[in-house]
């Protein structure tokens, strides 16, 4: 069976060599490297040395978890992003999402919590804690209300709001994945989100789904 690959992004040398003998004792994940700071992950990544998924601090010198963040979304969109930090406050939460994080997790969390945010990260998905859901809800642009969508829009909207991936969804309407892709990048624009968690929460607060 293939190993998700982690890399691990952290200052905190004890930590970070911890974090890599756990994540290693899970069934199908192997840690691929590890790197004090942004710029020391970039010397060590390349097309064919690569993780599928990488475990990120924000507070880091030299270069820190947003930048680290930005050039990853640049140059190698497809590694998903799970940020591990000390930070809960909005400012911090909010910023790591606007850049395309797929995960955020408090370093104090319980380890089965941590577990469930790496499968599901690791598996396509999101994970996003109570807290950051209340900081999302909490902001979220109350301008967008008014936006009319129409019929396939609000179709594929109420469908990014269940466990289908985007590939399923295409099935379920009877269109082809980039025809999907083209759903989900037309209401991105439309109401001001840049991830399918701000598409649920549009959804949930427009009433085109109920919790």
């Amino acid at each position: 069976m293939d190993c998700t690959q982690v890399a691990l992004i952290d200052d905190h040398t004890l930590f970070r060599n911890g974090l890599a003998r756990m994540v290693n004792c899970y069934p199908g994940y192997h840690v691929l490297l590890e790197a004090d700071n942004g710029e020391d992950f970039i010397r060590k990544i390349s097309k064919k040395f690569k993780p599928d998924l990488v475990l990120l601090d924000i507070s880091m010198p030299v270069m820190d978890g947003p930048a680290t963040a930005t050039w990853l979304r640049q140059n190698f969109p497809e590694i998903a992003i799970l940020v591990l930090s000390t930070f809960d406050d909005d400012e911090k939460v909010l910023s790591m999402i606007s850049l395309g994080v797929k995960g955020y997790i408090l370093k104090d969390s319980k380890e089965d919590e941590f577990i469930n945010a790496l499968n599901l990260v690791s598996d396509s998905g999101t994970y996003f804690p109570a807290f950051v859901t209340k900081h999302l809800v909490k902001n979220f642009n109350t301008r967008n209300e008014k936006i009319n969508l129409n019929p396939r829009e609000i179709d594929f909207l109420k469908l990014s709001c269940s466990e289908l991936t985007y590939k399923e969804i295409a099935g379920k309407m009877n269109v082809s994945a980039r025809t999907v892709d083209g759903y989900r990048d037309q209401l991105f624009e439309k109401i001001h989100v840049k991830n399918r968690v701000g598409l649920v929460l549009y959804a949930i607060k427009n009433k085109f789904v109920e919790l």
